[in-house]
């Protein structure tokens, strides 16, 4: 499938900010792997936190990087400050999403409980709405291996739990019996397929015309992923 404009655009202009040459020279730029970037051409999405990040590290406009609009380096405000620094609050719509406690598992499917109480985390209300529902969104910590590349133990993944209808191929995190996991899901007749990426944890085939359809439920849709930088 090919990339779609916007999408080939974005990645245009994140290698342009961050002065790279290749999906190699990004990777590096981004402190991701290859495979991260591989990832992100197939599906077509660009991860909200690289844009973050790149804004970050080169001062570039956010709003240039999202969206191609606007000049790519916003003038000096106030104290030196970017304009935007020192614009109302309300100038950019930003909507919190709270963080739970509940630990998804990417590998063996443990419940964990988190540490963290209450929080969240802002995102741009725009994003939030072309995503789906933000009131039924919320923010969890993913425990295990079984995703990297993709997604990294003790990434934050963004839920919106109003999507529970199961497209193929794409990323859910779903329960069964009393575990939770993060997988990407397949539907065969009466059946769901849990895939992972990392290879060394094979599908995981359920079977929902017996007893597994009481024990198994998709809690919803994982809409974004990102981590934090120590």
């Amino acid at each position: 499938m090919s990339a779609s404009p916007a999408f080939t655009d974005m990645i245009a202009r994140l290698m342009r900010a961050l002065n790279a040459h290749s999906d190699a020279e990004l990777a590096r730029a981004l402190d991701i792997s290859p495979q991260s970037v591989h990832g992100a051409r197939r599906r077509g999405e660009v991860p909200p936190s690289w844009v973050q990040l790149c804004a970050e590290k080169t001062g570039c406009n956010a709003h240039w990087l999202f969206f191609g609009k606007g000049p790519m380096f916003l003038p000096a405000g106030r104290d030196g400050l970017p304009p935007e620094a020192t614009a109302p609050a309300d100038s950019v719509d930003m909507i919190t999403v709270p963080l739970v406690e509940a630990r998804l598992s990417a590998g063996t499917g443990s419940m964990e409980v988190s540490s963290e109480r209450g929080g969240g985390h802002a995102f741009r209300s725009d994003f939030l709405h072309r995503k789906g529902n933000p009131k039924r969104m919320v923010l969890m910590r993913v425990s295990g291996d079984s995703m990297e590349p993709e997604i990294f133990d003790n990434d934050l993944v963004l839920l919106d739990q109003g999507q529970k209808e199961i497209t193929p191929g794409r990323l859910y995190a779903v329960g069964f019996e009393d575990a939770i996991y993060i997988k990407r899901i397949d539907k065969l007749p009466g059946q769901v397929i849990l895939r992972s990426v990392n290879p060394a944890y094979p599908p995981v085939t359920l079977d929902l015309r017996g007893d597994c359809a009481d024990q198994f439920r998709v809690i919803g849709r994982v809409l974004w992923s990102g981590r934090e930088y120590k």
